[in-house]
């Protein structure tokens, strides 16, 4: 099964991949290489610490290898966005409240819900796609079913919406 997910995104991933198996493992490794030259394994912190580290940072590369190679990369800014679809900043009205709400649909691990990012896959995000400016939908969330209309549609890329872009220093363990 293949995963969306913005260029961005995906460049996240790679850059995060390659930095781990690059930089951080082959200096944990040598941590702990350090570390069992001191002598007794089982009462050595450092060896132990070292250790664990990389059995994290393999667990990482196996679930980021994972993620990669379902990766379905998409480019939201080639869509006209006329309908809602992946990428999409979409404002709807609530009518129980008559208060905007405002999201853009992005793959599973760009969400950020207090960004506004909300994954393909929601409730909320499914019951929009296909939607034009003045569709109302009904979504059944777990606080009962709300109704929506759409009020804009256009495209805005997420990570001028992110708050915490994640860089190469994010990927360390310090």
């Amino acid at each position: 099964m293949t995963e969306p997910m913005s260029l961005e995104g995906y460049d996240l991933l790679v850059e995060e991949f390659k930095f781990l198996l690059e930089v951080e493992k082959p200096k944990t490794a040598e941590e702990k290489r350090v570390a069992a030259a001191l002598g007794d394994r089982s009462e050595n912190a450092d060896y132990q610490a070292a250790k664990e580290k990389l059995r994290f940072i393999d667990k990482r590369l196996f679930y980021l290898d994972k993620m990669i190679k379902s990766a379905n990369v998409i480019d939201p800014s080639l869509h006209p966005h006329v309908k809602v679809s992946f990428g999409s900043t979409v404002t709807i009205v609530n009518y129980d409240t008559d208060e905007e709400e405002k999201y853009t649909l992005c793959g599973v691990l760009e969400s950020e819900i207090e960004n506004g990012l909300i994954s393909i896959h929601s409730p909320l995000a499914r019951a929009m796609l296909g939607k034009e400016v003045g569709d109302d939908f009904k979504v059944k969330l777990p606080n009962g079913i709300k109704e929506y209309e759409i009020e804009a549609i256009e495209y805005i890329n997420i990570f001028t919406l992110k708050k915490n872009i994640r860089t190469k220093k994010d990927f360390s363990f310090h």
